[in-house]
């Protein structure tokens, strides 16, 4: 595509120089993913996936069941210290069973507060590469439309679309 073709009559239009794609509001070029993600969140190193507008509840939810999980290993390492013997004794023989309880004990709270400022996000309709934006709806709006995924026009083909319904109106400006 010429870039000068992607000049709008009133100034320029945002476009991707990676992928030459216009570039909607809240959207990014992951340079890991190599590709454009709509309301981009962040690159997550662990998923090997960036978390946008379509898999950014999963991961809300990901880290929810990530903290049931650590709050319930917790739960059960606890009950596998067992307080019979004097502290002395029982601290030569359970050592090791002490540090992974502690160990096991920050995990719940690094999830928690991961899951804690994204939910945080969701509420405020914000994200973490973005966090200052005038999107902002309301609480329950910015949760129905978050956990509900209301269905969003696909951006990707938006000015393929555009162009056709410009060639079909018999128009020839440049969007």
């Amino acid at each position: 595509a010429d870039l000068g073709a992607l000049l709008s009559p009133g100034g320029i239009t945002l476009v991707f120089l990676f992928c030459m794609v216009l570039q909607p509001l809240r959207a990014w070029h992951c340079h890991e993913c190599r590709r454009c993600v709509h309301r981009y969140d962040h690159h997550c190193p662990w998923m090997e996936n960036c978390m946008g507008e379509h898999n950014h509840p999963l991961f809300v939810a990901h880290l929810a069941l990530q903290l049931v999980v650590f709050l319930w290993g917790l739960y059960l390492a606890w009950s596998g210290l067992h307080f019979f013997q004097p502290w002395g004794l029982w601290l030569q023989f359970s050592w090791l069973l002490l540090a992974t309880f502690l160990l096991l004990s920050l995990f719940p709270l690094v999830a928690g507060l991961l899951l804690a400022s994204h939910l945080y996000l969701v509420a405020s309709n914000t994200t973490t590469w973005r966090p200052g934006n005038p999107f902002d709806c309301g609480l329950a709006h910015n949760l129905a439309h978050f956990f509900c995924g209301w269905p969003s026009r696909s951006w990707e083909t938006l000015w393929v679309e555009e162009e056709e319904e410009e060639e079909q109106d018999g128009s020839s400006q440049a969007v």
